[in-house]
């Protein structure tokens, strides 16, 4: 197992150091350290229960580790005001809900919520972080529409672009294309990877695909049982063995024809007939 190297964490925008994290007197994360480097995108993976949307969480600041750290431009998230973090890290949640009846345009412009004050007034610069964000997005030609009228990889879109539009340095996804039919698995995919290889966002997300993540991620950090099992700075070095560590799934490791990653499949039991 490669555990991350501690002594990086102060120049890492954001990391966890040695947290634990409880829900009640159940322990959900145990004693871990991660980074995300900058302009790269961070996969968590793991089976179900291993701690990856907690540990999304406490990165957030929606969880207060029991006890550790997660520390923000090497600064201890806990003595930080939220306004403050939210001008450096966006956070786009699992199933976000939609507001009835709300456009596209004003959607996003909600994303602009951490830059205003009391008695400051929408400017120009609100409006130009507004259309950076439905240009980026590609959304532009659905701003006057109700969110609620669109498709589920749209509607996706939307809400990146609503997180997009807080200009933040760092930006966390959890599970971003779950429920997604599979050509908007990959559009969201695709923006995501782009968001840091084009444009030098600081990416954590959380996939339940290990195959998406094979192919999207810069490196993958694998939970197991509320720890970190494993971290792949290259995520080409990806084995059997280590799916089924993680999973505890027999795989069988294929080449992706145009990618040339590996992508893995599930191994037929014993005897099954062909």
């Amino acid at each position: 197992m490669t555990a991350p190297d501690q002594g990086l964490h102060e120049t890492a925008p954001l990391a966890a150091l040695n947290i634990d994290v409880s829900y009640g007197r159940e322990r959900a994360l145990a004693g871990v350290s991660m980074l995300a480097p900058a302009g790269r995108l961070t996969v968590l993976a793991g089976p179900n229960g291993s701690g990856k949307s907690t540990l999304l969480s406490a990165l957030s600041r929606i969880l207060k580790p029991v006890s550790g750290a997660v520390l923000l431009d090497g600064r201890a998230m806990s003595d930080m005001p939220t306004r403050e973090i939210a001008r450096t890290l966006g956070l786009l949640p699992q199933g976000p809900l939609v507001p009835e009846g709300i456009t596209v345009y004003d959607l996003v412009c909600r994303g602009r919520y951490p830059h205003q004050g009391f008695l400051k007034q929408w400017s120009a610069a609100d409006e130009e972080a507004v259309g950076r964000a439905l240009s980026v997005t590609g959304v532009e030609a659905l701003a006057s529409r109700p969110v609620e009228s669109l498709s589920g990889g749209q509607r996706q879109r939307c809400f990146i672009a609503m997180t997009l539009a807080q200009e933040t340095a760092i930006l966390l996804f959890d599970e971003p294309v779950t429920f997604l039919d599979l050509r908007y698995q990959v559009e969201v995919m695709e923006l995501i990877a782009s968001l840091s290889r084009r444009h030098g966002r600081t990416v954590v997300a959380v996939l339940h695909d290990i195959n998406a993540a094979l192919q999207y991620a810069d490196r993958i950090v694998f939970l197991k049982d509320g720890r970190i099992h494993d971290v792949l700075e290259n995520p080409a070095d990806c084995s059997e063995e280590h799916i089924h560590t993680v999973f505890g799934a027999k795989v069988t490791r294929v080449t992706h024809p145009l990618t040339g990653k590996p992508a893995f499949l599930p191994s037929p039991p014993t005897g099954a007939a062909p």
